[in-house]
């Protein structure tokens, strides 16, 4: 697995290590099994994994690169690298400006920009019609693209499909920067609708088995369409693919439903509907099922769990979500969050917005000390966990020293691998 030259102040000395003793005993990382933390008075669950994935470290080690590379230059990120605000502050900090803000809002017009200034793609990627406009003006995009490659993959699935004549099907959040850039790509080839969520996919599969009038498909699906795409024949065979942020359960059962829908509708067969599974991302699967994971571990023994993210970040959010089914859960975007008289500053999924709680700590527990499942998004850098856990320790009281726990923890993994 290649490993990527990244500040050494996103790595950790407790997140890393735990990591890094994890990997010498299951370099395929085939264990999901979580590691625990017992610092004496609280303990840690911890998934399998969880923290920046091989796209969000290649973005990073590409635009740290375009730092120290053009000294004096104006530098520019399209939007957002990522959804951090800890990393996308730090490259502000280095003199990097951003053009658009995350909903594609101008901040700096590209008037301004000259063909000498560097501009630096997103790890969402960006759209053929952004490509184009910079382009025109003569800047260099591919030098510092960051996109992931797991994300351009869904785009050379979906160029496939069109080359197939399927159309594509878009499981992701139309204002996300990544599907309205694979929307873009995709409807260069291919007729592309995008659906947001399971109850747009059942409303599209009463269309295609004939329970509903065509005549009301544009205004279900508004804003959602590739120019002339054409029902029903521009549905009559297709593929799903997705935002690789979306939870990759929620993209299968979509898929699974759609392709029920197809065999309902031409009596029994699946040949019009395009097999895309191999389109999911890895690293949001893996976090996502180490996740499930730790929380079987977590549903007997853990008080709460504590995610931490950037608050638009999407795959933090559906980690959020998982987690929200079985515990009490608080998604901060780090420990800046905990307010000095207790109360605990988070973003609320279902109030969409941030508040702040006094009543957080619980007042009992499940077992002799404080259990919290602990977990990040794949934006996160490990840096930001480990303050939060060190917090979360020294409101306990502080407990055992962090190179003991770290002891004992690599004591057990050696046992367990012996």
């Amino acid at each position: 697995m290649r490993t990527f030259d990244i500040p050494e102040f996103y790595r950790s000395p407790v997140i890393g290590k735990v990591k890094a003793l994890r990997k010498t005993g299951d370099p395929r990382k085939q264990n999901l099994k979580p590691s625990v933390l017992d610092f004496g008075v609280v303990r840690f669950i911890l998934p399998r994994h969880f923290g920046f994935c091989f796209g969000v470290e290649n973005a990073i080690e590409i635009a740290y690169r375009a730092v120290s590379e053009n000294p004096g230059k104006k530098l520019w990120l399209l939007s957002q690298m990522i959804h951090n605000p800890e990393v996308n502050d730090d490259l502000e900090s280095q003199g990097i400006g951003f053009l658009m803000d995350t909903e594609g809002n101008t901040l700096n017009p590209f008037e301004a920009l000259s063909p000498e200034d560097v501009v630096i793609v997103p790890a969402f990627g960006t759209t053929l019609e952004i490509e184009a406009r910079l382009e025109e003006i003569g800047v260099d995009i591919q030098r510092y693209n960051t996109t992931c490659p797991f994300v351009e993959k869904v785009w050379k699935r979906a160029t496939q499909l069109g080359k197939k004549e399927y159309s594509v099907v878009i499981h992701g959040k139309p204002s996300h920067e990544e599907t309205r850039a694979t929307f873009s790509h995709s409807s260069a080839h291919a007729r592309s609708l995008v659906i947001k969520d399971m109850a747009e996919a059942e409303v599209l599969a009463s269309y295609i088995r004939g329970e509903r009038d065509w005549k009301g498909f544009a205004d279900e699906f508004a804003d959602r369409m590739s120019p002339g795409f054409q029902v029903p024949q521009d549905l009559d065979g297709f593929g799903v693919v997705n935002q690789t942020t979306m939870l990759a359960s929620d993209t299968q059962a979509i898929a699974d439903h759609l392709k029920a829908a197809v065999q309902a509708r031409d009596g029994g067969s699946d040949e019009r509907f395009a097999n895309t599974r191999d389109t999911l991302c890895y690293a949001t699967l893996d976090n996502q099922t180490a996740t499930a994971s730790a929380l079987d571990m977590a549903r007997e023994t853990a008080d709460f769990a504590v995610v931490v993210g950037g608050y638009n970040s999407s795959n933090t959010s559906h980690l959020v979500e998982l987690c929200e089914e079985v515990l009490p859960t608080w998604f901060i975007r780090g420990s800046d969050e905990f307010q000095e008289d207790g109360g605990l500053a988070h973003f609320s999924l279902e109030q969409g917005k941030r508040c702040v709680s006094d009543d957080w700590w619980p007042t009992e527990w499940r077992s002799e000390v404080p259990t919290v499942l602990l977990t990040s998004g794949a934006s996160c850098p490990d840096s930001a966990v480990d303050r939060v856990l060190q917090n979360i320790v020294q409101r306990c009281g502080g407990g055992r020293a962090v190179d003991e726990v770290l002891r004992l923890f690599a004591q057990e993994q050696a046992t367990l691998n012996a």
